[in-house]
C-alpha cells in the first residue's frame, strides 16, 4: 500500500469496528469544546470528521460532527447542513440517532450526537456472517419502525443502508445520516423527488431512472435490499460493471438463497417489486404474519419541546454564542486514574495522535480501499494504532485486516474475553 491523503466521498456518520496493532506515536494535547473533551475519531467525510467526546459535566459518552464553517461556506452547503441538523433535531425516535445540540466556533460547527458504540450492523454481518431469521426480522422490525416514523414526519432517508444502521451498547438498531434526507419542500408540483442519490446497491430502481420518484417506496425498496443482506450476508444485486447492475436491479432480477423461509421470501419479493406503484407499502409490511412474528412497537420517552434557536444561532455572524477549542496537554496519572477515566476501560480515547492513511493500489467495488491509522501513546514504551476504514469496501477493510493481524501475530495481545479487537502487548 501506498501513503496518500484519501477522504471519504460522503459525509456518513459511521462508527466502523476498529482493530490496534503496536506501533509508535507522539500525543498531542487534549481538545475541550465547550464542555465536551473531544477524543479518538469515529470517522471521516469530505466536508465532516466525526469524534467520540464525553461530556464533563454529565460524563455522558457522545459522539460530535465537526464541520469546517468556511468549506461549506465555499461549496454554498449552508442549507443542505442546516437541513441536516434540523432534521434529526425534529426526529426523535429510539431507533433514531439522536441529535442533543449544536455548537460554533469560528471556524468550525459542532453536531453533538447520540454515540451508538455498537458500530455499524454491517460489521456484524462481515465479522459473523448472515444472520439467523429471527435476528434478522428484529432488525428489519426496529428498521420499519424507524422508516416509517421519518415518512409520517416528511422525511426521505434516500441513503438506507447496513453502514447507516448502527448499535448501541444494547444492541438496538440506530438509523443514522441523514446527509441525503429530503424533506417535503425538495418535492416538486408532480410530487416526486428528482435527485438521484444513494448507494448504486440499495437504490431502488425508479431513482436510477432519473424521472422522478416517490420517496417513500424508494425506502421501502432499500429496507427489502437490506432485509436480503441480513439474511444472506450477501447482496441480491452485486456487479462489477454498473450498467449490468442497474439493468438488474431495474428487472429485479435476483435469486433466493435455499435457507429463506417461503413466508419472507413473499414479502422480500413485494418489497423488491420493480414498479413503485404496486410495490408493497409499510402499513401492508406492518400487517404481513412474517413482519409481525415477535413484533415489540417502539417505546417512546415523554414529548420534549423541539428548538431549532441553536441551528439558527450557528449560522447567524453574531459572535455571542460561539465556543472556544481549549487545548490542554494530558495531566500525569497513575494506573488507576487511567483505568477509571476509559470510557468501557478503552484507553484509546484518552489519547490525540497524528494520522497516517493509506491507499490500495487496486480499485474495489467502492474504489480504492484507504485505511486511516491513528497512534495512541499509552505509556512511553507501549504504543497503540487504531486502524479504520476511510474509502473503499467495508467488508474488503475486513479481510485487508484479517491479512495484517495475520501477519503481525507475534506483537497483537488478544484478550480472553474477545478475539475481535486485539489490544497491543
Amino acid at each position: 500500500m501506498q501513503t496518500q491523503a484519501r477522504r471519504m466521498s460522503s459525509t456518513a456518520l459511521t462508527f466502523p469496528s476498529s482493530s490496534s496493532i503496536a506501533a509508535v506515536g507522539t500525543p498531542v494535547t487534549r481538545t475541550r469544546v465547550g464542555k465536551y473533551e473531544l477524543g479518538n475519531t469515529l470517522g471521516e467525510g469530505s466536508f465532516a470528521k466525526v469524534k467520540y467526546a464525553t461530556n464533563l459535566t454529565s460524563g455522558e459518552s457522545v459522539a460530535i460532527k465537526i464541520i469546517d464553517r468556511d468549506r461549506i461556506l465555499r461549496h454554498k452547503m449552508v442549507e443542505g447542513i442546516k437541513r441536516e441538523i434540523s432534521t434529526m433535531k425534529l426526529i426523535k425516535h429510539p431507533n433514531v440517532i439522536r441529535i442533543f445540540e449544536v455548537l460554533a466556533s469560528k471556524t468550525k460547527i459542532y453536531i453533538v450526537l447520540e454515540y451508538a458504540n455498537g458500530g455499524e450492523l454491517f460489521d456484524k454481518i462481515a465479522r459473523h456472517g448472515r444472520l439467523k431469521e429471527d435476528e434478522a426480522r428484529g432488525y428489519f422490525q426496529q428498521l420499519i419502525n424507524a422508516v416509517d416514523y421519518c415518512h409520517s414526519r416528511g422525511v426521505y432517508h434516500r441513503d438506507l443502508k447496513p453502514e447507516n444502521l448502527l448499535l448501541d451498547s444494547f444492541g438496538i438498531l440506530k438509523v443514522s445520516d441523514f446527509g441525503l434526507s429530503a424533506l417535503p419542500k425538495q418535492v416538486r408540483e408532480d410530487g416526486l423527488l428528482h435527485t438521484a442519490c444513494g448507494t448504486p446497491n440499495y437504490v431502488a430502481p425508479e431513482v436510477l431512472a432519473d424521472k422522478g420518484y416517490n420517496g417513500t417506496s424508494a425506502d421501502v425498496w432499500s429496507c427489502g435490499v437490506i432485509l436480503f443482506v441480513l439474511m444472506a450476508g450477501y447482496l441480491p444485486f452485486d456487479e462489477p460493471n454498473l450498467t449490468v447492475l442497474y439493468r438488474r436491479i431495474q428487472k429485479a432480477s435476483f435469486a433466493f438463497p435455499s435457507w429463506f423461509s417461503s413466508s419472507s421470501k413473499k414479502l422480500i419479493k413485494r418489497i423488491l417489486d420493480p414498479n413503485p406503484v404496486t410495490r408493497i407499502t409499510i402499513p401492508e409490511i406492518l400487517k404481513n404474519d412474517w413482519f409481525k412474528k415477535g413484533y415489540k412497537p417502539p417505546h417512546f420517552q415523554p414529548d420534549e419541546d423541539v428548538t431549532l434557536d441553536d441551528v439558527d444561532a450557528v449560522f447567524n455572524d453574531s459572535e455571542e454564542n460561539l465556543v472556544t477549542e481549549m487545548k490542554e496537554k494530558p495531566e500525569s496519572m497513575n494506573a488507576f486514574e487511567l483505568i477509571s477515566r476509559s470510557h468501557g476501560f478503552n484507553l484509546e480515547n484518552l489519547f490525540e495522535k497524528q494520522m497516517i492513511k493509506l491507499q490500495g493500489d487496486k480499485t474495489g467495488r467502492k474504489g480504492h480501499l484507504s485505511v486511516a491509522t491513528e497512534v495512541f501513546e499509552v505509556a512511553p514504551s507501549l504504543h497503540m494504532v487504531q486502524l479504520r476504514k476511510t474509502g473503499g469496501d467495508t467488508l474488503e477493510f475486513h479481510k485487508f485486516y484479517k491479512n495484517l493481524n495475520s501477519g503481525l501475530k507475534d506483537i497483537v495481545w488478544t484478550s480472553e474475553q474477545s478475539n475481535e479487537e486485539p489490544k497491543v502487548a
